[in-house]
């Protein structure tokens, strides 16, 4: 039997950003298997928002156009800047 006690938190934001961070580590995985160089495929597509700088090996040019380029400058500080929380976010 569960233990009801205890309140759950939902949090649409978490649920977004754990889904982001999904689809940029497989964007990132999809140019590396190509022979890209991820990073600065991604830092272009990010600075010109032009997909042709991600491939379409793994869906990663559609991926990465789901994701709002300002969403993912976001994350991406978040993580950068704030690496404690995202261990923490982890680790419950």
């Amino acid at each position: 039997m569960a233990n009801n006690d205890k309140t759950m938190i939902f949090s649409i934001a978490d649920n977004r950003e754990e889904s982001v961070k999904s689809m940029l580590k497989t964007v990132y995985q999809a140019l590396e298997e190509k022979g890209y160089n991820p990073i600065n495929q991604i830092v272009g597509y990010i600075l010109s928002e032009d997909p042709t700088y991600i491939t379409t090996h793994k869906n990663a040019r559609a991926l990465i156009r789901r994701i709002e380029r300002d969403d993912l400058l976001e994350i991406l500080l978040k993580s950068y800047l704030n690496p404690e929380h995202d261990k923490e976010r982890r680790n419950g």
